[in-house]
């Protein structure tokens, strides 16, 4: 069982599947040398994945406890995938590598790469849908078409899943039915594939434990139960930075140590109980219908990634030369003098995390007040974000600058200090991470302080930039 964006062993489909069909199974994970180079030193991600693969380690070890003659345990390899993978299948004898789809390009490349040099020795590399609860051509249109606006996908996707009366799609994989099947391991194993340290894989402690950052599937039912209580008063408070509103499972759901299966079925339960009070539990499951979409636009539309959704946009001519490299720059490190912006930029930096209103508010700011390249914004925070989703954070990207499916209007633009005042009325998050501005009342707490550009003249600009797509339709 190669673990990659499913760092779990409850619920979990291809580890299911791998025990249910074979006598013995090996739980490896690879340190793929491939993502890891390049990466900076000080790298939260990795932290986070190192720590939940001890609380992954861990939980093989309980699972197997009581069913298996001594524990099993995780190996953990370091290197190439393609080298890695087959050589330790045929160390250990193994007729199968069991593994749960990754439909991102480099991925996919990844996956035939190995299956080819598996199936050169005989074995075979077996994939199962985990991530999402409907992926790649699971939801069409009744011309036999993939979505690309969303809500005829959502309501596509919830006509499909109440078509099961049994919850056949949200129905967990009972991984410990079969947990005998789980292989203890030697002492000579263990030493031969153990779980690094970060400095063993080149990478430096970050301030993960600062920020009390919950790791594994331990820290995401944590984070969970949290939330349930909270659930119902999500549409209300989730546009709010300054309040605790949303589930902070993110991270979780990209690193998979939390099962989509058990959030999607919680919010549809709650959903379905009482309709009339429960828009918070039917919002949350709509904003997990958004990670499915943007999942399936990936698989069905690969062009996205490096490219507009919408070719024409293509056309449009950013900002370059060096004064566009400054307007970067400011952006980046919070010196753009809009407080609501600089506050959300701080927060990204200080924490790899940053509020899903602020991500749209800072986007918007990119590309239509500073005229950049949605690129530019999405490789940066391909770089921040902690719970950095390939296929999520180029739908964000392409939403904001009007590039991508069922993206907002190319004449929509956010005015960064209304969104200001709407949002943090009292200016609470803004004085959290610019306590230099703590002293300012509520009112003029917003206003734009040596701003590097003047919204109304940004708008105008922005409207003419845009105008080769509107003359293209």
């Amino acid at each position: 069982m190669w673990y990659r964006r499913d760092l779990r062993v409850a619920d979990n489909a291809a580890l299911y599947h791998a025990l249910k069909n074979h006598a013995a199974v090996y739980g490896v994970f690879l340190c793929d040398s491939d993502i890891l180079t390049g990466l900076p030193s000080a790298d939260r991600r990795v932290e986070f994945i190192r720590e939940s693969l001890i609380d992954l380690d861990a939980q093989l070890q309980k699972l197997s406890s009581e069913r298996v003659q001594g524990r099993a345990r995780l190996l953990v390899l370091h290197g190439r995938a393609v080298a890695e993978i087959p050589r330790l299948a045929l160390a250990l004898g193994a007729t199968a590598v069991y593994a749960n789809h990754d439909d991102e390009p480099d991925a996919i490349k990844r996956d035939a790469t190995v299956a080819e040099a598996l199936r050169a020795m005989g074995k075979k590399l077996m994939t199962f849908k985990d991530h999402v609860i409907f992926e790649r051509q699971e939801v069409l249109t009744q011309a036999g078409k993939p979505y690309t606006v969303f809500t005829p996908y959502k309501n596509a996707w919830l006509k499909k899943l109440a078509t099961r009366a049994d919850g056949l799609y949200l129905r967990p994989y009972p991984t410990e039915k079969y947990a005998a099947s789980l292989q203890a391991l030697s002492s000579r194993l263990c030493e031969a594939y153990p779980l690094p340290s970060l400095s063993q894989i080149g990478f430096e402690t970050t301030n993960l434990a600062q920020l009390r950052i919950q790791t594994g599937s331990a820290g995401a039912q944590k984070l969970l139960a949290d939330f349930v209580p909270r659930m119902h008063r999500y549409q209300e408070t989730r546009d709010m930075p300054a309040m605790k509103g949303p589930s902070y499972l993110s991270v979780h759901l990209r690193f998979g140590t939390v099962s989509i299966r058990q959030l999607a079925s919680l919010a549809y339960q709650q959903m379905q109980q009482s309709p009339a009070d429960n828009w918070g539990a039917a919002t949350w499951l709509s904003e997990l219908i958004w990670r499915d979409f943007y999942h399936q636009i990936m698989a069905n539309f690969p062009h996205v990634v490096g490219r507009s959704f919408k070719p024409d946009y293509d056309r449009i001519e950013w900002e370059q030369g060096a004064h566009a490299d400054q307007l970067y720059a400011a952006w980046i490190e919070a010196r753009t003098g809009y407080p609501l912006v600089d506050a959300a930029m701080r927060q990204l930096n200080q924490t790899g995390y940053m509020h899903n209103r602020l991500r749209m508010v800072v986007a918007s700011f990119l590309t239509k007040d500073l005229g950049l390249d949605w690129r530019w914004g999405e490789r940066y925070f391909a770089r921040a974000l902690i719970d950095f989703d390939l296929a999520a954070n180029n739908g964000g990207w392409q939403w904001a600058a009007s590039s991508g499916c069922d993206a907002q209007p190319y004449f929509r633009i956010f005015n960064p200090t209304s969104q200001s005042e709407k949002f943090d009325p009292h200016g609470q998050f803004i004085r959290r991470y610019m306590p230099e501005l703590a002293h300012l009342n509520d009112k003029t707490i917003h206003a734009p302080r040596n701003p590097i550009v003047d919204h109304a003249q940004a708008r105008r600009k922005t409207l003419e930039r845009y105008a080769v797509v509107k003359n293209a339709h």
